[in-house]
């Protein structure tokens, strides 16, 4: 058998949403305590806006214009430069030189490489005090003002990344109309959206399907 890793614990404080703290949970340092790798953050974050680059763009070569079977006037006596075809990409109407097609912007990342980054985005969020726990985030109906009020209440006054352990209608409808505020579950957390909101506001059980989604998993051995 092989030594276990200790697994080490950071205390952060849980609030209500009346902005008490009500409790203490315990974060999992290998999830909330990686060291920061910024080539691996860059790298991930780079992929993630490729990857949504849809690539659709598209113009017509001089081949594909309509027209450009004839000369568009005579050779000489004109002043004028000699052309030989209206498709000419020097030409108004003409085909465009070295203009965009559809392609992939697609990028490909180790799993283990993306895992790594999203787990150094959210422990820096944590050494920066940017990460705030609330119990529960129960929502009897979709309401602006009362998601306005508990983020009032928690000290939120700029962007926030609101994250619930599964989707959330009433969340996320109260507060899709908030300046800067996102919501998302937490299997969709990822790191574009992390580093676009400054403070990260999840529930207990949130921070629990992270860790669980976060925590590597041990090699099995294959018996030959």
């Amino acid at each position: 058998m092989f030594p276990q890793r200790r697994i080490e614990v950071v205390q952060v404080p849980v609030h209500n949403i009346q902005g008490e703290v009500v409790d203490h949970i315990a974060l999992k340092d290998e999830i909330f305590g990686v060291p920061s790798n910024q080539a691996v953050v860059h790298q991930a974050l780079v992929r993630q806006l490729a990857n949504a680059r849809q690539g659709t763009a598209s113009t017509k070569t001089r081949a594909q214009v309509s027209g450009g079977g004839h000369k568009p006037f005579r050779q000489k006596g004109t002043g004028r430069a000699r052309r030989g075809s209206s498709s000419s990409p020097l030409l108004r109407g003409g085909g465009v030189a070295f203009g965009p097609h559809p392609r992939s912007y697609r990028q490909a990342m180790p799993r283990k490489m993306r895992s790594l980054a999203l787990r150094c985005v959210l422990s820096a969020k944590v050494a920066q005090g940017e990460m705030i726990v609330v119990d529960e985030l129960a929502l009897n109906e979709p309401k602006t003002k009362e998601m306005a009020r508990i983020l009032a209440a928690l000290g939120v006054g700029s962007s926030a990344l609101i994250i619930t352990a599964e989707p959330d209608p009433n969340a996320y409808k109260s507060a899709r109309n908030l300046e800067r505020t996102k919501t998302l579950p937490a299997n969709l957390l990822n790191v574009g959206d992390l580093l676009s909101h400054r403070i990260l506001m999840l529930t207990v059980a949130a921070v629990r399907r992270v860790e669980e989604m976060g925590t590597p998993q041990p090699r099995k051995l294959v018996k030959t």
